[in-house]
């Protein structure tokens, strides 16, 4: 096999592959032996079929089929041998392909259209200062903590009958569907909300699935169903309430504090003030950190230049698409596509630089974290089988392929979040005091 690269430009150039017979006759005459055992034809015994009658009926396929597999290993060891900076993805010269005579022919060549992003660099280190914030919370800001970790950390009341922002348990009927439930009072709808409200443990309630729950999403985490599967869900249900429960807010004494904070870190109201000041404080280094995030990403993708080739990238967008996109609607949103392409390779770069890798368990984290975030602050840990049900949750996301790659899509989450972490702490950055009004006043002009 003969594989040679024609730059046209620093960006732009066409890989053509040369096969020929020596490269798969082996292999090509190692299945039609095999296909020769399986063949099941009529008039024939098992294994009896003639090889020139296994030619005829699947030689060119064969053919193809090897062909096939040997150029897209040729292809991608040729690129990572070669190191080249690829944008996109190999394009294949379709009406040269075609034109090849499958029957005849016992060498082959076949081009590739390769796009190149030019050369460059990150240097974080040297990079100019960006703008970064320390937030100080006031009085307002520290009572309203506090308000709110008293209903978090509340007592779990298991009371008669349901009210609003309670969790109710239950079992789902419709015919011969079963399925066990948890449903947050905020999940429902505030016109279907009268069904549930003034319900008792053993009530039997009547309403149409598909009409009291505020939006699929709800509708899926309280059935159990992907959220694709829920328009199927229709019609008049049972509901049977079996369990309520509701967060009473905790009185502010010893054991809130402790729950709080973990025990002994404050023993009266002024010092867990103190105490949630300093968490307060670092609830606000997290969000600056975003926004410095944000600041440092803007700073980056305006100082890095990266040669891009555009007219491969158009092709190549209109090709992978499939005839979805007009190229007009391309060069409408190519600028963001332009953009996201580069910011990708500067996080590649930096990621490769500062060694950033992403393990199994930490997309399980992250996905189990969606789904404790989805149910608000209605689970709490100490709950028998909230941990298996959240691991569950979970997995089955990160296992459903109906929707897009989920676990791709989490662990680019959490790859980006490592690569933030690493920009934050290395780039340059200058700090200013400003208050929390001044702060959600920058965060929202963003």
């Amino acid at each position: 096999m003969n594989i040679s690269l024609n730059k046209a430009s620093d960006l732009q150039g066409r890989l053509t592959v040369v096969v020929t017979e020596a490269d798969y006759k082996e292999k090509v005459e190692a299945k039609l032996k095999d296909y020769r055992k399986k063949a099941s034809i009529k008039g024939f015994r098992p294994g009896m079929v003639p090889a020139t009658l296994i030619k005829k009926l699947y030689g060119q396929s064969a053919l193809v089929d090897e062909i096939n597999h040997e150029l897209g290993h040729a292809v991608s060891d040729y690129i990572k041998e070669n190191k080249l900076n690829l944008v996109g993805e190999p394009l294949p010269a379709v009406d040269e392909a075609d034109s090849i005579d499958w029957e005849k022919d016992t060498e082959f060549t076949f081009h590739y259209d390769l796009g190149f992003h030019g050369d460059f660099s990150v240097d974080l280190a040297k990079m100019k200062a960006i703008q970064s914030y320390e937030i100080k919370a006031d009085k307002k800001e520290i009572d309203e903590t506090i308000e709110n970790l008293k209903k978090q950390f509340g007592e779990q009341t298991h009371p008669e009958s349901v009210e609003d922002r309670d969790l109710v348990f239950g079992t789902f009927t419709q015919g011969d569907w079963v399925e066990k439930s948890a449903i947050p009072m905020h999940a429902i709808q505030d016109k279907s909300k009268k069904i549930f409200i003034g319900a008792k443990k053993g009530d039997t309630l009547k309403f149409a699935i598909d009409k009291v729950f505020v939006d699929a999403k709800a509708l899926a985490l309280a059935t159990g169903k992907k959220e694709e599967e829920v328009a199927e869900l229709k019609g008049e249900v049972s509901y049977v309430v079996e369990d309520i429960t509701r967060q009473v807010p905790a009185e502010m004494n010893v054991a809130f504090f402790d729950k709080v904070l973990g025990p002994g870190k404050a023993t009266d109201e002024k010092t867990f003030r103190a105490e949630v000041e300093t968490i307060v404080g670092e609830n606000y280094a997290r969000e600056a950190k975003y926004l410095l995030r944000i600041d440092a990403e803007k700073a980056l993708l305006e100082n890095v230049k990266i040669d891009l080739p555009e007219e491969f990238l158009r092709t190549w967008l209109i090709r992978i698409n499939e005839g979805k996109f007009t190229p007009e609607q391309i060069d409408k949103d190519f600028d963001n596509v332009k953009r996201d392409i580069r910011w990708n390779l500067i996080k590649n770069e930096i990621a490769e630089k500062f060694d950033v890798k992403v393990d199994y368990p930490e997309v399980v984290e992250k996905a189990k974290d969606m789904v404790r975030q989805q149910f608000g602050g209605y689970l709490s840990s100490d709950q028998p089988g909230i941990e298996e049900m959240i691991e569950k949750i979970a997995m089955g996301y990160l296992s459903d392929k109906s929707k897009g790659d989920n676990f791709m899509n989490l662990y680019n989450q959490a790859f980006s979040d490592k690569v933030a972490t690493v920009i934050v702490e290395n780039i340059p950055n200058k700090v200013s005091k400003i208050d929390v009004e001044k702060f959600k006043a920058i965060a929202a002009a963003l």
